[in-house]
């Protein structure tokens, strides 16, 4: 990562290869994995508000692939998906190259074939950061997922059409590309925790051991006040930033993901990872009350004027056509889900508010790009199409669900 000084500002310049690599997720076991860099993840990136990022990707794979920018507000040709580019070929490069507007921690991932791509661990981590960062005494980045294998050790073959419906789950959980790792904190310290979840259907209902932490970001950076819990639901394609510690040196917490029931039946505790609480450390952390003012952009009584129905979409069977948005009409959309399972909706290139889930406000402010609707459950959201226009989507963040054709594609019109 090269940074350059330019009149216009900061410059950050990447060279990304997508390649093949063994993939050693744990100790003497390796698969056969698809890296960023020959990584899992791939380099983490970081930057600030107000830089322009340049990614050259070139692709060592034997199949197209591209680099979605999950969550950035950045220009429809940049987006990464094939309804923007021609799919990078095999041998071919490709420059993305845009400004960095929004704190925040953000991915990047493939978005061809990606229930294969993503699995095999094509994604990595951005955070931009701006200039009013609560003050912590540490930070990690931990990307959750995991691996579903076969009896040999292999990765288990892909197109299972009980796949295409439940979603791919494995029982190889990960963080940062291993399995069940141990990290570490010192102990009387409070660290950020920037968490994603790039597994392809697994949800993550996340404890500490059941101690309490706080939540002081999401999808779109920093909420507006700090939310105290002890534990929190992370769906696949979400972020989270905690607030995490302080704790008492010696301490041995589990990471865990508690029971949930996405309409699979209820799953099992399972460990993702270890936190071993070091020696003291000062502490100079300083978390203020208030985080950030984010102004509503309607109230609970607001009119929806687009109506996305998720069952109709699931059941499509090919990606379909949506309406288009004018630059700068207000949309406020409801989100229906009554299928049986439940689906992380994921608008591209742009941040909405939730206004209300199954008829109640949202009780915190927030910007998201990825919300869960829950099975026989309804969500509304809110946004505005600033100007940016182009060819952009939506679509269930299950992965298996997407490449069976729950999306759609629309134009944002000036």
């Amino acid at each position: 990562m090269q940074i350059e000084t330019t009149p216009g500002g900061r410059k950050i310049a990447v060279q990304l290869e997508a390649r093949e690599f063994d993939w050693e997720f744990t100790p003497g076991r390796s698969i056969r994995g698809f890296g960023f860099a020959g990584q899992v993840p791939g380099p983490l990136l970081e930057a600030e508000v107000g830089d322009t990022l340049v990614v050259e990707l070139t692709n060592r794979l034997d199949q197209p692939t591209t680099i979605h920018w999950h969550g950035l507000r950045l220009p429809a040709p940049m987006d990464g998906t094939e309804a923007v580019q021609r799919a990078v070929a095999p041998g071919e490069s490709f420059e993305y190259r845009f400004v960095l507007p929004d704190a925040a921690t953000l991915w990047y991932h493939s978005h061809v074939n990606e229930t294969e791509q993503v699995e095999r661990g094509l994604y990595g981590a951005l955070v931009v950061r701006g200039s009013d960062e609560p003050a912590v005494d540490g930070e990690q980045v931990l990307i959750f997922d995991d691996l579903k294998l076969r009896a040999d050790g292999d990765v288990a073959l892909f197109g299972d059409e009980h796949e295409h419906h439940a979603g791919r789950e494995g029982d190889v959980r990960l963080v940062n590309g291993r399995q069940e790792p141990e990290l570490e904190i010192s102990a009387g310290q409070i660290e950020r925790w920037r968490i994603v979840n790039a597994a392809n259907s697994r949800y993550v209902r996340l404890s500490l051991g059941g101690r309490p932490f706080s939540v002081i970001g999401t999808d779109g950076g920093l909420i507006g006040e700090p939310r105290e819990l002890t534990e929190v639901l992370v769906t696949p394609g979400e972020r989270v930033d905690l607030a995490v510690g302080p704790f008492e040196e010696g301490e041995l917490l589990d990471v865990t993901a508690l029971p949930y029931d996405r309409g699979k039946g209820e799953s099992e505790p399972e460990r993702f990872a270890t936190l071993r609480v070091g020696p003291a450390a000062p502490s100079q952390a300083d978390v203020p009350r208030a985080l950030r003012e984010i102004e509503p952009l309607v109230d609970s009584s607001a009119s929806p004027t687009r109506t996305i129905d998720m069952k109709a979409l699931m059941h499509g069977g090919h990606h379909q056509r949506g309406e288009p948005v004018r630059v700068g009409d207000l949309q406020v959309w409801d989100l229906i889900n009554e299928t049986g399972q439940d689906h992380p909706f994921h608008l591209h290139g742009f941040f909405f508010q939730v206004v209300t889930e199954d008829g109640k406000p949202r009780s915190f402010s927030s910007w998201e790009d990825t919300v869960n609707v829950p099975s026989n459950g309804q969500v509304r959201i809110a946004w505005l199409p600033d100007d940016r226009p182009g060819e952009w989507m939506y679509h269930c963040h299950i992965l298996e669900h997407h490449a069976m054709g729950m999306m759609a594609h629309f134009a944002v019109v000036s």
